[in-house]
């Protein structure tokens, strides 16, 4: 940067360095305090960003309250002219994580291509489509393709919406904006448990369309990942959104803008390929962290719990209305979950993940306990209270550790040339595991449901020595420092 000399003015020579330092050449030196980085306009971009999560837990709580109006006898307020059978029950839980295992490798070039900003605006087409289908389903096979097209709309979200709340992050809240996720998908899963049991069919599919629509209202007036825009040479571009995101000046985000440059200039020497995930043993290594965290979240049965909260509690006979004790869980969801943003970057992402798997085995054993001594006993009024605190604690440490962390982890582990390839890979890891659990639990709760409880159980325990032992802390880390990490580099 040029000096400034007023040597003509006062007699004295100024020099203004790349440090923001003024030095007097009389030996007086004056340092200029850099500017603040303005956090809240981070966090209001990925508030905005979250939105699309918000649509993504309307569609995975849907089932709950829709399952036991499509199965019911009477047929008034079903779009369908008979009960659906188990199987098809099955189906309509399951095809969105079908769609979901697809969409990744359509949405991840399509973020390197039109920006992530575009890719996430677009997911709203899906999600506005299939609940207009939900409206006219008079036969189930309309509603297997609404279920498969809010799939598509699932995975360009949860494609790219890590990528892009990672790239617009600083370093010391990427953490908490990574963590907001899992809260947003929540409240949209609250959201349908809350009104689904108390408006008709048809009125909840109106409450769920609107919220795609508000989405991209909102995120419209949000600015593209500046990593995006650097990664195409549009260097003036990714300046203003840079400003835009840290609320400072030209010169007071110069400094960032010249490291994300030179990072997406060295990654992109280099195209990656899905061969290149497997070549660098970095990128290896990134791939089997997030691969892991991301299999384990959906082994711990949080598609089957969420899917099916409300026969959950039916079959468990608690006493307590399954309509009213499913709310609960989507409250306790939601509060949980909001805690996950003010620690997530202070306890550390390893801690977090360490106490969710072990508590969550616990809770999944309890319950699985519970439906044994209902099995074997029939008498279970000593315990009968045991499934509505044993599901509180589940969903309470899931949304505070294998909610949220692992998509969190996911936007900062892999460089640029290799992020969109590596999170088409995991998101469809993580639905085809999705779409496994999802379709066999029923034939599982028909034997007992027990046996999948401890299942969950079992795989939470694993998921806990996985972490010990594999995952990375990534907590206060540069996205280049975690790249050094994974390489063996330690500076």
């Amino acid at each position: 940067m040029p000096s400034i000399s007023r040597e003509e003015e006062t007699g004295v020579q100024y020099s203004y360095t790349e440090v923001s330092t003024f030095q007097i050449s009389e030996g007086n030196t004056r340092t200029m305090s850099p500017e603040p980085v303005k956090s809240g306009r981070i966090f209001m971009a990925a508030v905005a960003a979250n939105l699309s999560a918000f649509v993504v837990g309307t569609t995975l709580g849907w089932t709950s309250p829709i399952g036991p109006k499509l199965k019911s006898e009477d047929t008034s307020d079903s779009p369908l002219s008979r009960p659906i059978t188990s199987d098809e029950d099955a189906w309509i839980s399951s095809l969105i994580a079908v769609g979901a295992l697809v969409a990744p490798f359509v949405a991840g070039p399509m973020a390197d291509r039109i920006g992530r900003k575009w890719v996430l605006l677009s997911s709203s087409l899906f999600f506005v489509l299939a609940f207009g289908l939900n409206m006219v389903a008079s036969e189930v096979w309309i509603l297997y393709m609404s279920r498969l097209i809010q799939g598509f709309g699932v995975g360009f979200v949860m494609t790219v919406q890590p990528m892009y709340v990672g790239e617009i992050s600083t370093d010391n809240v990427r953490g908490a904006t990574g963590s907001l996720m899992q809260l947003f998908i929540v409240g949209g899963i609250l959201y349908v448990y809350a009104i689904g049991p108390y408006v008709s069919y048809q009125a909840l599919q109106w409450c769920c369309i609107v919220v795609p629509v508000v989405f991209d209202l909102v995120f419209y007036m949000m600015p593209e990942s500046p990593y995006f825009f650097a990664g195409k040479g549009r260097k003036s571009e990714a300046l203003k959104s840079l400003q835009f995101l840290r609320g400072q000046s030209a010169e007071g985000v110069h400094d960032e803008m010249a490291e994300i440059q030179a990072n997406v200039e060295e990654a992109m020497a280099s195209k990656g390929t899905v061969m290149d995930l497997f070549k660098n043993a970095g990128n290896r290594r990134a791939l089997f962290i997030c691969a892991g965290l991301i299999s384990f979240q959906q082994l711990s049965g949080i598609n089957v719990v969420l899917f099916n909260s409300q026969s959950i509690f039916t079959s468990a006979k608690t006493g307590l209305d399954p309509a009213i004790a499913t709310i609960i869980i989507g409250c306790v969801q939601v509060g949980s979950s909001a805690l996950t943003p003010l620690v997530a970057d202070r306890l550390g992402r390893k801690v977090m993940l360490l106490t969710s798997s072990s508590v969550m085995s616990i809770g999944l054993a309890a319950l699985g306990a519970f439906f044994y001594m209902q099995l074997v006993k029939g008498d279970i009024s000593s315990v009968v209270w045991m499934p509505v605190p044993a599901l509180i604690i589940y969903n309470i440490v899931y949304c505070t550790g294998f909610g949220p962390l692992p998509w969190a982890v996911l936007g900062e582990m892999f460089p640029a040339n290799i992020k969109s390839v590596a999170s088409s890979v995991v998101a469809s890891t993580c639905w085809t595991l999705g779409f496994l659990v999802t379709f066999f639990y029923p034939s599982l709760d028909a034997l007992g449901s027990y046996y999948a409880f401890w299942l969950f159980a079992v795989c939470m325990v694993v998921a806990f020595f996985f972490v010990l032992f594999v995952v990375m802390e990534t907590k206060g880390l540069s996205l280049q420092q975690i790249q050094d990490r994974l390489n063996g580099k330690r500076n």
